[in-house]
């Protein structure tokens, strides 16, 4: 599996990566049949990462009524683990339908949350044949589940700052303000292609792009910025460009020889008095 490394720290490029490298890690340290990571939305399990040992006891992808499995009896015990020593004995595990399957199997889960506290899923152990708990698998357990938690607070914040990152802002109903700010890498430049395209609705006939807050730019991003412009005019919306700095026109400076034939201004200012719109300063 590809990861990058920062200050000798592992980062993980989405739930699904963590999610791989969390049972790969706790295979290596507990000898269990059986690990996997499911999800819910509070009516099916779903399986959505497994590792068998020896023998298959789950199978990812396979769904299951929430109430008829061990993770709903895990997400019920809420946010401690759930050991299980002797599933033939537990008095909660007996009025599930699995139950005969596993006879006097173990079983240890614990809830996976979303940030705002609503359940995700959960992270599991299973094995047919008695299987001796500690309190490290315990812990385990527990930093495991707070680890994937904060992955998907962390997915959660990316996707919002994805919404934010390539705002359309009207001044009419007809024209708005694309205002590009931050550092622009390739991958981004790429993303705002798409949210634009996306964003823009069919009254938009001017796009008014400014890239004045611009605080560091890749010098790859000039193909995608010009599809970008090249989509908006074949949609029918006439790109105005503004904010062009020697920085910019320095780094990149194809993309800025590029533009020659579009309407650009030197500012966002210009551009929106020469539509009409006078600026007015308020006492």
């Amino acid at each position: 599996m590809e990861h990058a490394k920062t200050g000798g720290s592992r980062q993980f490029k989405n739930f699904n990566e963590a999610a791989n490298q969390v049972l790969k890690m706790l295979s290596g340290q507990m000898k269990i049949n059986t690990l996997f990571i499911a999800e819910n939305d509070g009516v099916t399990n779903t399986i959505t990462k497994a590792f068998n040992r020896t023998e298959e006891l789950v199978t990812e992808g396979s769904e299951a009524p929430l109430e008829q499995t061990f993770c709903g009896l895990a997400i019920r015990h809420g946010e401690e683990v759930l050991e299980i020593a002797d599933i033939s004995k537990d008095e909660n595990a007996a009025g599930l339908e699995i139950t005969s399957q596993f006879d006097n199997g173990s079983f240890m889960g614990i809830p996976i949350y979303y940030d705002d506290g609503k359940v995700y899923g959960t992270i599991c152990g299973l094995d047919k044949h008695p299987f001796t708990f500690t309190p490290e698998h315990q812990e385990m357990f527990s930093m495991m589940s707070s680890l994937l938690t904060y992955i998907l607070e962390l997915e959660t914040a990316k996707k919002e700052i994805q919404k934010l990152s390539s705002p359309l802002v009207p001044l009419t109903n007809t024209i708005s303000i694309l205002p590009i700010i931050g550092h622009i890498t390739f991958k981004r430049a790429k993303q705002m292609v798409d949210d634009v395209v996306h964003k823009a609705d069919d009254a938009l006939d001017t796009l008014i792009i400014d890239f004045s807050g611009i605080t560091q730019i890749d010098p790859k991003i000039e193909q995608p910025l010009l599809d970008m412009i090249q989509t908006l005019k074949i949609m029918g919306i006439t790109p105005i460009i503004t904010g062009i700095t020697p920085s910019i026109a320095l780094n990149v400076p194809h993309f800025a020889h590029s533009l020659k034939a579009e309407k650009k201004e030197a500012t966002l200012k210009i551009a929106i008095e020469k539509m009409g719109f006078a600026m007015q300063q308020q006492d």
